[in-house]
């Protein structure tokens, strides 16, 4: 579905919710999660040396659009839902965990998170700036980067069952 034809695809401030047709989301999602790879690509192949600029601003104005996009259609989900919203979130719920951990699972990525971390020290950051590079350094370690291969693979298994098991159970709430 093209761009002009999906008002998820297009740049808005407030939410075009009388535009929003159900068939929109899911063309929606797999060109977000596809530009906002892209968007992460560039950093992980950023031949500069890492800085806060480069990586972790970089990585903090990525996915926006699909962040919004998500913030819309899971607060559809659990405050409006529908049998063709909850269809939808089943296969929207996995392709967002497997993209989630795409990034937090990224090696390369993480090193130079890692890198601008590890001389935070003498990058004379403001409060705000060093607050955001300890989150993104403290998320990417609490969610999996420092694991093995092993382990990063059972971490995937682990969070595709609860990104369903989230689901039913909002369902069933719902249903109550």
């Amino acid at each position: 579905m093209q761009s002009e034809n999906n008002p998820l695809l297009n740049p808005f401030d407030l939410a075009p919710f009388s535009q929003i047709k159900n068939e929109h989301f899911l063309p929606a999602f797999k060109q977000l999660i596809n530009e906002t790879k892209a968007e992460i690509d560039a950093i992980v192949d950023n031949v500069d040396a890492p800085s806060f600029q480069n990586t972790i601003e970089a990585l903090e104005y990525s996915g926006h659009q699909l962040d919004r996009v998500s913030s819309i259609f899971f607060n559809l989900n659990s405050a409006e839902t529908n049998p063709e919203i909850q269809k939808l979130a089943q296969e929207i719920s996995p392709l967002l965990s497997e993209f989630g951990n795409d990034v937090t699972l990224n090696e390369k990525l993480f090193q130079r998170i890692k890198t601008v971390y590890e001389s935070r020290e003498s990058l004379n950051l403001n409060k705000e700036q060093m607050m955001l590079l300890d989150n993104k350094f403290k998320s990417f370690s609490r969610n999996g980067a420092n694991l093995n291969d092993a382990d990063k693979e059972k971490l995937r298994a682990i969070d595709a069952e609860l990104s369903s098991l989230k689901l039913k159970f909002g369902e069933n709430v719902l249903a109550e």
